[in-house]
């Protein structure tokens, strides 16, 4: 393997950890001197005196006339002439710089209160009318795909639009409903809130104890995660919810829910939960290979953590966070897992890498429950995601041949194996996970500004921009402007011919390809996902741009007349064969994010909340709950 960190990373940066913030003259002096061994004894003759006296004098004047690196650092990044600028400015004096790792930046609980109102209350937009316009134009998009789930297949999981008849493949608990309803109370959309609410209210309850097997993770994320999002949406906000139920009813039905999910913990011999739960008898079994999946096992904190916030009882967190714990404890590779785990022996299972499938959301949990959980002690999940960043840095990011696209591929037989050149569509999460905990949440210019961003930060943002980048052209190389379910790329050992995504006017149609078995769409939401959060952060418009590019797509392509959208079998060639099926999440999560992308960004801050894995905006706790 290669001994780089990045395709384009600059070498030999000795940097640590939060090194740019400035400290003052006395603390350089304190913290430097007299908390070591100088204090103790140096400082007990008059020798040792005379030469600390003359040390802070020779110090003082290194200080007051030597170029600072912090500067140079926040400039250079990202040109040709920061590679000197870093190495040359200032590195004299770079151990007194170094301070313990930070905290993300925080409001107070009095902050929070105020700020988590005015979300909900209508304001003054600030928007261009280009922008406003482009909003409504997804609004109207999410009232359509939900006028084809009420007409076809209300109560049931998901809509089949060609069809026009609803299927159950969660378990039955109204999947669509749940998802899309905070989606509703976000874009004002009263109808929708009124009519997911009422659904609720009247059938949840029943459906709760009387369904059969439902997956623990999906359930999760989908269903208690949506409920709990609905209930913090509703309970500051009298207008969204105007003519639905009490917030109260989507807390008890998320309280009643996790309530017979905790089964899947407490039956497992070990720290992972069983990955099915059997609602109507409240037990619990692992798959029927007996393994869970890495990601879908550490994919459920932020919802039971905020549960146990809410409820004051301590069990869901706690239940929950054993996995994480646990997983703590396993060897890796680089900070990387393989993406099975044994329930029966608590141990990983296989040697399979990968940031796709069952291997996604493990990654993306470590730094979104730190940043959740602002003033616990849980850093060692901060200190688990940079290990693993690190990692994917080393061993999984290469560039494409003939173009030099940015790509993070697999390993599947593990770090003694091949590296593979595949990159499924679920991998675009990373973009916005590695801005995200470059930046917790706050834009990059202020970040630049206060000197909050180390070295790491730094390289991680331009990763980010670089793989949102690849994201947008394994759209834009196909024929519909649509992404395959999975992409390979052109690279140092591994090419073929043929296999091109249809748009032969693609810069990048010999970078990107298609297998026949990848080239379907479910709709999925990663890329708009990323960004997003890119957006937010960087503020550079071009993801907007993308992101309506896509939604274009989605309309052109994916749109059923009678109701809904449907998912595509491949997006290759014109005109598209389609699938007949519209995933819970086009509603929870792809609309949502195209939503807020083209919207105002101190609706949902990400300084203030995470989003789960669906999409549902959690609050960051900053205090417990009182009564």
């Amino acid at each position: 393997m290669s001994s780089k960190t990045l395709p384009y990373s600059i070498k030999d940066i000795q940097y640590d950890n939060a090194k740019f913030r400035r400290r003052s003259l006395f603390q350089v002096f304190s913290q430097t001197f007299l908390t070591k061994k100088m204090k103790r004894e140096c400082m007990t003759c008059s020798t040792g005196k005379f030469l600390a006296i003359l040390m802070i004098f020779g110090l003082t004047y290194l200080v007051l006339t030597h170029a600072s690196p912090i500067h140079s650092v926040t400039r250079a990044i990202g040109s040709k002439e920061g590679d000197n600028s870093i190495i040359n400015g200032g590195i004299g004096v770079k151990p007194f710089w170094r301070k313990p790792p930070r905290l993300p930046p925080h409001l107070s609980p009095d902050e929070m209160n105020i700020n988590n109102k005015s979300i909900h209350v209508p304001i003054k937009s600030n928007l261009e009318p280009e922008w406003v316009a482009k909003q409504e134009s997804v609004k109207k998009a999410f009232i359509h795909a939900w006028s084809g789930y009420k007409k076809y297949a209300m109560g049931f999981d998901e809509l089949m639009p060609l069809s026009q008849k609803g299927i159950d493949g969660l378990g039955g608990l109204g999947a669509t409903v749940v998802d899309a309803l905070d989606t509703a109370m976000i874009m004002g959309a009263h109808d929708v809130v009124s009519e997911a609410g009422s659904w609720i209210e009247k059938n949840l309850p029943e459906r709760i104890s009387k369904k059969g097997q439902v997956n623990l993770f999906e359930t999760t994320i989908r269903v208690v995660g949506g409920l709990l999002s609905a209930y913090h949406l509703s309970e500051g906000d009298s207008n969204s919810t105007k003519s639905g139920p009490k917030s109260s009813v989507y807390l008890e039905n998320a309280k009643n829910l996790a309530d017979v999910l905790l089964t899947a913990f407490t039956s497992s011999p070990t720290a992972i939960p069983f990955s099915d739960v059997v609602l109507h008898d409240r037990t619990a079994h692992p798959a029927p290979d007996g393994l869970s999946s890495t990601s879908e096992a550490s994919t459920l904190q932020l919802e039971f953590n905020y549960l146990s916030f809410l409820t004051g009882d301590p069990k869901y967190s706690v239940e929950s966070m054993k996995v994480l714990e646990h997983m703590k404890t396993l060897p890796k590779v680089e900070g990387l897992v393989p993406i099975y785990i044994s329930p029966s022996s608590g141990e990983f299972s296989g040697s399979n890498i990968r940031l796709g499938s069952r291997g996604d959301s493990y990654y993306e949990y470590l730094i979104k429950v730190w940043l959740q959980q602002r003033q616990s002690n849980w850093n060692y999940l901060h200190e688990m995601y940079e290990e693993a960043m690190k990692g994917v840095k080393h061993l999984l990011v290469k560039k494409s041949n003939p173009n030099g696209l940015v790509f993070v591929g697999e390993l599947p037989s593990g770090a003694d194996g091949g590296f593979s050149p595949k990159m499924d569509h679920l991998v675009c999460f990373l973009p916005g996970t590695l801005a995200l905990g470059a930046t917790k949440g706050i834009t990059k210019a202020k970040a630049m500004e206060e000197n909050l961003l180390t070295f790491e930060d730094l390289e991680n943002l331009k990763l980010a921009e670089d793989l949102a980048k690849t994201c947008f052209e394994m759209y834009s190389v196909t024929a519909t402007g649509l992404a395959p379910e999975i992409a390979y790329f052109n690279s140092e050992n591994y090419s073929e011919d043929n296999l091109d995504g249809g748009n032969k006017t693609s810069e990048y149609i010999h970078d990107i390809v298609i297998k026949h078995a990848d080239r379907h769409n479910l709709l999925r939401p990663e890329t708009v996902e990323s960004f997003f959060v890119l957006y937010r952060i960087t503020q550079d418009s071009k993801y907007r741009e993308w992101g309506w590019s896509i939604f274009e797509a989605f309309e052109k392509h994916t749109k059923v007349e009678s109701g809904g959208y449907t998912s595509l079998d491949d997006v290759t060639v014109l005109p598209p064969r389609r699938r007949d099926k519209m995933e819970t999440f086009f509603l929870g999560e792809t609309l949502k994010y195209l939503y807020l992308l083209f919207g105002e960004s101190n609706v949902i801050p990400l300084t203030e909340f995470v989003f789960n894995t669906e999409a549902h905006p959690i609050p960051i706790i900053t205090t417990p709950k009182t009564e």
